[in-house]
């Protein structure tokens, strides 16, 4: 007599139904026992609409659900249920807890103090810039950085976090945990994954469909304490983080921007509004109740420049700047200040882009 299976295998199902977001998911289960829904869907009479209803009965009848139990675990994705340890209390009481997480890490990481760190794929090199050096000081301090593993922001601020090698970071996807978007984050979610834990509300195999990303940023919202935008446009993902933060209560908080960048019009106009805003990581801690200078605390792994090579960095400052620029500040011939820019675009103080020298905070 074969072993009857879980109540999360039959979750497992339910969750990669058509279309089922965690209002579907959710509705459905208040009707009886995981196995008693799932028998009424592959019946067609589950409470959905007439067609919803029957696009559901139509794929269930081609779903194993052992099978698809089988292979969560041969993936090593963690299927957690609201009663089960390692599911985040700040989700489980959630106005809009997801029924059902999909877990890829280590299940138990997740505590508060949170940040999420969210913003525009379409970034500037000064937003990356300063996305990095949040995630790598506030994983320093020991806040774990959140994002949704998005191209532009999101990426950056778990590169620096994972830079710290201090705090584990938390990541919250929209799509089935093996299918990786995007394409290029790959060694990215592998190492968040390995450091800490990627969360999904999708099951194996799930397409990164428009309408998971805006339940995806409700979680981002509901995990953290405060969120950080860094850099966005009018409207966009990262504006419905915000509201999605608004509505739980959190602090929200941004970085101010170039006000003639269409990157930073959404960051300063939430300023403009009433948003705290963010210089730093520290600026992070006073909001989340924690004190002290975050800078103190790092130690930087780049050989300290000095003489007339700090000069040189001091004046390229933190706007791009040309060589002919920096050496008309630091009063001194062509010749020479190539050589000290060179020489700290080596030791990672600098990067070129064209033309211009651009300064940079955390070391890569």
């Amino acid at each position: 007599m074969s072993t009857p299976l879980p109540d999360a295998a039959y979750v497992v199902a339910l969750a990669g139904l058509p279309w089922a977001s965690h209002r579907h998911l959710r509705t459905l289960l208040e009707g009886g026992t995981p196995p008693e829904v799932w028998a009424r869907v592959r019946a067609g009479a589950a409470e959905a609409t007439t067609a919803l209803a029957d696009v559901w009965r139509r794929h269930a009848t081609g779903v194993d659900v052992a099978a698809a139990w089988r292979a969560h675990g041969a993936a090593g994705v963690h299927v957690l249920l609201p009663g089960d340890a390692g599911f985040p209390p700040a989700l489980r009481d959630d106005p809009e807890p997801p029924p059902v997480l999909f877990a890829m890490g280590s299940v138990d990481v997740v505590e508060p103090p949170v940040v999420a760190i969210v913003g525009t794929r379409r970034c500037t090199h000064y937003g990356r810039d300063v996305a990095r050096e949040l995630g790598h000081d506030l994983a320093v301090a020991g806040v774990q950085v959140a994002s949704g593993l998005a191209l532009g922001i999101d990426g950056a601020a778990h590169a620096g976090a994972l830079l710290a090698a201090a705090t584990p970071p938390v990541a919250v996807v929209g799509s089935g945990l093996d299918v990786i978007y995007p394409r290029r984050h790959v060694e990215l979610w592998r190492r968040v994954a390995a450091a800490g834990v990627v969360l999904s509300e999708a099951p194996l195999g799930a397409r990164p469909e428009a309408w998971r990303f805006p339940a995806r940023n409700r979680l981002l919202a509901a995990l953290a304490q405060v969120v950080v935008v860094v850099e966005s446009h009018r409207a966009g993902g990262s504006m419905h983080t915000v509201e999605a933060a608004i509505a739980r209560d959190r602090t929200v908080m941004a970085v101010p921007g170039p006000v003639r960048s269409g990157a930073s019009q959404g960051t300063n106009g939430m300023l403009a509004e009433g948003a705290a805003p963010v210089r730093d990581a520290t600026d992070v801690l006073v909001a989340l109740g924690l004190s002290g200078s975050v800078r103190a605390t790092v130690t930087d792994p780049r050989p300290a420049p000095d003489g007339d090579g700090l000069a040189v960095l001091e004046a390229v400052g933190w706007e791009p700047s040309t060589s002919e620029e920096v050496a008309a500040r630091v009063a001194t011939p062509l010749g020479p200040v190539t050589v000290h820019l060179n020489r700290l675009e080596r030791d990672g103080w600098l990067v070129k882009r064209g033309a211009w020298w651009e300064r940079v905070a955390v070391p890569r």
